[in-house]
């Protein structure tokens, strides 16, 4: 239960009051208060929702919980959830009660993809906030087009960049001395090496962003994938993809009358030499397994030569927070050079920078240099963009329906 004290509706009312205003210095081009919002978020509590699946990310939101109580006097609450699409059915639910602002069970969410596109369209959300965080100006806003724009959703200010994400695949160079680059070749690859090869059940997130890559590639046009979906277009483009998975299907492990339950279960099976190569969308994952003893440094990730899915991942503000300020608070200090920087150290996340490095003042540049570290892409391939975030359930309901029984 959160208490209820006339201290915590005064932050509340400062902290609204602050939001309040930010349209109109909007448009006399400057920003929000944000020394009122920083005394307004001093005492609150943020209750974050995020996954809680790995021990990696789990430390690094308890950096951030210590960092944000001894600077800024916020205490950070890590609820731990294992689908985001949980929260989205909270809040959505809040709001069908008459829950207003100000009265609402989560602060801050880790989001992206279908979930933000669903709490955007039916006004769940808080803000604009994102572009006025005062670290939101070292953005790469040209270099990762992606960090305004989730899965061809613009984000209009509605979630803040937290980390970028790329379709990855690794495997043990001793195992596999030839890498295919598509997947085509990965086809050709389990045909010549039967139930060596899987990805995991959808809607798991990587069995999902398996089916993905393979629609972006085989699609006959692209550009229909960055519009909402309708009936004609996902029988039209996705029409390539359902032959392709029709084809890999007998060749997959256990002759694809199974599929593993996760990514890290692959990874896994990988590792115990059961399955030729495994996937991820973090390019650093197999560098990090490596650095914990978990995979031997023969291990080799990479990318498919023309380029494989990516997206941004963001947290975002729900429209009926009780602790709105604190929640923009830690928003930036997420985007900060040593909060970036530390996510970005294998030794403790791996996940890469939504920073323009090169734009940071020297001593904050300094955070990121490092070494290249086995297991990392040597080659980074072209980010390609992910399909708009309708397709994402008629293309998981198809696949379940035609491989899932």
């Amino acid at each position: 239960m959160i208490e209820d004290t006339p201290m915590r509706r005064r932050h509340l009312l400062l902290a609204t009051g602050a939001w309040l205003a930010a349209p109109a210095l909007q448009a006399q081009g400057a920003r929000p208060d944000w020394p009122s919002i920083e005394r307004a978020a001093r005492g609150q509590t943020v209750y974050w929702n995020a996954w809680g699946g790995s021990e990696q990310t789990n430390a690094y939101i308890q950096w951030v919980a210590q960092s944000v109580q001894s600077r800024h006097g916020i205490r950070l609450q890590h609820v731990k959830v294992a689908d985001t699409a949980d929260v989205v059915r909270r809040v959505r639910a809040e709001k069908a009660a008459g829950r207003g602002v100000g009265e609402g069970t989560v602060d801050l969410v880790w989001i992206n993809g279908e979930n933000f596109a669903a709490m955007k369209r039916e006004g769940l959300l808080f803000g604009p906030f994102a572009e006025q965080l005062p670290n939101f100006q070292w953005v790469d806003v040209e270099g990762k087009p992606t960090v305004r724009n989730d899965f061809s959703v613009p984000t209009d200010g509605f979630e803040s960049p937290w980390g970028m994400a790329q379709f990855t695949l690794f495997a043990d160079s001793r195992r596999l001395a030839t890498r295919p680059q598509s997947m085509q070749a990965l086809l050709a690859l389990a045909r010549a090496q039967p139930g060596r090869i899987t990805y995991p059940r959808l809607p798991d997130f990587h069995g999902t962003a398996f089916v993905k890559q393979a629609l972006v590639e085989l699609a006959p046009d692209t550009g229909a994938l960055a519009r909402p979906v309708s009936e004609a277009a996902l029988a039209e483009q996705a029409a390539p993809l359902w032959r392709f998975l029709d084809a890999l299907r007998p060749h997959l492990w256990r002759g694809g009358r199974q599929y593993p339950a996760s990514g890290a279960t692959v990874r896994q099976m990988m590792a115990d030499g059961e399955l030729l190569l495994a996937i991820t969308f973090n390019p650093n994952e197999a560098a990090g397994e490596i650095a914990a003893r978990r995979l031997p440094d023969s291990v080799v990730s990479w990318q498919f030569s023309r380029g494989t899915i990516g997206n941004t991942h963001f947290v975002a503000i729900p429209y009926n927070a009780r602790a709105s300020a604190a929640a923009q608070v830690v928003a930036n200090v997420l985007l900060s050079a040593e909060a970036q920087a530390r996510k970005a150290d294998i030794a403790h996340w791996g996940d890469p920078t939504v920073l323009d490095i090169e734009r940071l003042p020297a001593d904050q540049r300094a955070l990121f240099t490092g070494r290249q570290r086995p297991g990392q892409v040597t080659e980074p391939a072209p980010t390609l963009p992910e399909p708009h975030a309708s397709w994402v359930e008629p293309i998981e309901r198809e696949w379940l329906r035609r491989h899932g029984a």
